[in-house]
C-alpha cells in the first residue's frame, strides 16, 4: 500500500508545468538611452488600454520630439512678437503642444513586453533630421517670399484686404520657425524673414491716412444741420499714395436719440459718403470719428489665435472731425397773457429763452438779423369755481419759422391746461406754472430735434 501512495505521489510532480517567465527588460529600458548621433524616444503604455501598442509609439514620439528644443534666438519673430505682445505662451499652447517637430525618418529600434505593459524604442538620426529640417524651412521660406511678393502686388492695387490675407498667410507659413533665425538676403542685404514679414504687416495700417472733406464739419441754420462729408482712405509710401478700395470703415458721431454708429465701404476711388445730421446737444464738443474696421479686413480660415497675436500691435487707423455747431440766432415774439394781462416773466418765454440759451442758442432783438422767428402765444379763461377753489384754463401755442425761407419749422401747443387756486389770477399763473413743466419736458426737445 505504501508502494501505491508513492507512486501516485510521484505520478503527480511529473505532471505539474512551471509558469512561463518574462523575459528580463533590455536596458533601454531600465534607463533612458543617450546616443550623440540620434535623438532618442522611449514610450510606455498599459496593455489593458485600447490599441496599446499606438499609445506607446505616440508617447515614444512625443519623448523623442522633446529632445529636439530650439532655443528661441533673440533676433526671431518670437522674441520679437513675446518683447511686444507677451506672445510666447500663446505660440506654444498652440503651435508646440501639437507636436515641437514635424517628426520623419523615424525607425523602431525595439520593443519590450512584460505582460502587464508595452515599451517600444525609437530613434531619429540627428544629421538626417538637420537635412530634413533645412529642406522643409526652405520650402516654407520660398512661400512665404512669394506671398509677400503677390501681398505687395495687391497694395499697389489698392486692395488691402487681399494684401493683409496673403501677409498673414506668409507668416503662417514661416511659424514652425518664428523661433529661429531666418536670414536671407534682400537686395543684396541680409535680413531677417519673419520679422521683416512682421514689421510690413504692421506697415499695412501705419501707413494709411484717412482725411475728410471738409476737415471740419460745420452745422448751421444755412445747411439746415445737416452735412454731407466725403471720406478718402489711403495707403501712403513716401511721397505715393494709393487709394485704398472696398476698405470697411465706419462713422461714429453723438446723435440726439443716442450714438450713431454707420459703417461704410470704400468705393472704387477709396471714397465713401456719409451724412452728419441730428447732433446731440449739450455736453463736450462734438466730433466725428472715422474708424477703419480693422477685424472686418482678417481671414476668417486662419488661426484666429495666431492671426489675433500677429495683429494685436496693429495701429487701427482713424480720425477725428470736429463738429462745429453754429446755433441759430433767435427772435422771439411772445404775447402771454393771464385774463387779458401781460404776464410778463412769470409766462413760459423765460422758460423757453433759458432753455434754448444754455444750449447755444442765440436771441437778437431784431427780427431781421435773426433765422428763426419764434411766435409765443398763450392766454387763460375761465373754468369755474367749487367750494372756494377757482379753475382756470391756458390755451399755449408755439410756433417757428425759418427768416429766410418762411418755412414753418415746427409749431405745438397746449389746451386746457388746469390751473387751480384760491382766486381766477392765481388759478392762471398755477396753470403758466405747469404749462412751464410741460415745455421743459415735451415742447422744447421736440422744438430742438426739429430745428437740427
Amino acid at each position: 500500500m505504501w508502494c501505491v501512495l508513492g507512486l501516485v505521489a510521484c505520478k503527480g510532480r511529473q505532471g505539474e508545468v512551471a509558469a512561463p517567465t518574462a523575459a528580463p527588460p533590455p536596458a533601454w529600458v531600465e534607463a533612458h538611452p543617450v546616443d550623440d548621433a540620434y535623438y532618442i524616444g522611449i514610450g510606455v503604455a498599459g496593455k489593458n488600454t485600447t490599441d496599446y501598442q499606438g499609445s506607446a509609439k505616440k508617447n515614444a514620439l512625443n519623448d523623442l520630439a522633446s529632445e529636439i528644443s530650439v532655443q528661441v534666438q533673440g533676433n526671431s519673430l518670437l522674441y520679437t512678437l513675446d518683447k511686444r505682445a507677451q506672445f510666447r505662451e500663446t505660440y506654444t499652447n498652440t503651435i508646440r503642444t501639437r507636436t515641437d517637430e514635424q517628426l520623419e525618418g523615424y525607425e523602431l529600434v525595439d520593443s519590450y513586453d512584460n505582460g502587464n505593459d508595452y515599451w517600444v524604442y525609437y530613434r531619429l538620426s540627428r544629421s538626417k533630421h538637420a537635412q530634413l529640417k533645412s529642406q522643409r524651412r526652405q520650402q516654407a521660406i520660398d512661400l512665404a517670399t512669394d506671398l509677400h511678393a503677390r501681398s505687395h502686388q495687391a497694395l499697389d492695387r489698392g486692395d488691402l484686404r487681399s494684401a493683409m490675407d496673403l501677409e498673414l498667410r506668409a507668416l503662417l507659413a514661416l511659424k514652425e520657425y518664428w523661433g529661429e533665425a531666418l536670414p536671407v538676403d534682400r537686395d543684396g542685404d541680409q535680413i531677417d524673414l519673419g520679422n521683416d514679414l512682421y514689421a510690413s504687416l504692421q506697415r499695412m495700417t501705419a501707413d494709411i491716412r484717412i482725411s475728410t472733406l471738409p476737415e471740419r464739419c460745420v452745422l448751421d441754420q444755412s445747411n439746415a444741420f445737416r452735412r454731407e462729408m466725403l471720406v478718402k482712405v489711403a495707403y501712403r509710401d513716401g511721397p505715393r499714395s494709393t487709394d485704398l478700395v472696398q476698405v470697411p470703415i465706419v462713422l461714429s458721431y453723438p446723435g440726439i436719440d443716442g450714438q450713431v454708429n454707420e459703417r461704410k465701404t470704400t468705393d472704387a476711388n477709396g471714397q465713401v459718403h456719409g451724412i452728419v445730421e441730428h447732433v446731440a446737444v449739450g455736453g463736450v464738443s462734438p466730433e466725428l470719428v472715422v474708424t477703419m474696421d480693422l477685424k472686418d479686413l482678417l481671414p476668417g480660415d486662419l488661426d484666429a489665435t495666431l492671426v489675433r497675436g500677429l495683429t494685436s500691435g496693429s495701429q487701427t487707423p482713424s480720425l477725428h472731425a470736429p463738429i462745429d455747431r453754429v446755433m441759430p440766432r433767435v427772435f422771439l415774439h411772445a404775447d402771454e397773457r393771464n385774463f387779458g394781462r401781460n404776464v410778463g416773466s412769470t409766462g413760459c418765454a423765460g422758460t423757453l429763452e433759458q432753455a434754448l440759451t444754455a444750449l447755444g442758442f442765440r436771441f437778437v432783438d431784431d427780427a431781421r438779423s435773426a433765422d428763426l422767428l419764434m411766435d409765443l402765444v398763450g392766454n387763460t379763461r375761465e373754468g369755474g369755481s367749487a367750494s372756494g377753489f377757482f379753475t382756470a384754463y391756458l390755451d399755449l401755442s408755439v410756433a417757428c419759422r425759418d427768416r429766410s425761407s418762411g418755412e414753418v419749422v415746427y409749431q405745438s401747443g397746449r389746451q386746457d391746461v388746469k390751473g387751480v387756486q384760491l382766486n381766477y389770477e392765481k388759478a392762471g399763473l398755477e396753470a403758466y406754472r405747469k404749462a412751464g413743466q410741460e415745455m421743459q419736458r415735451e415742447i422744447i426737445p421736440a422744438l430742438i430735434g426739429a430745428v437740427l
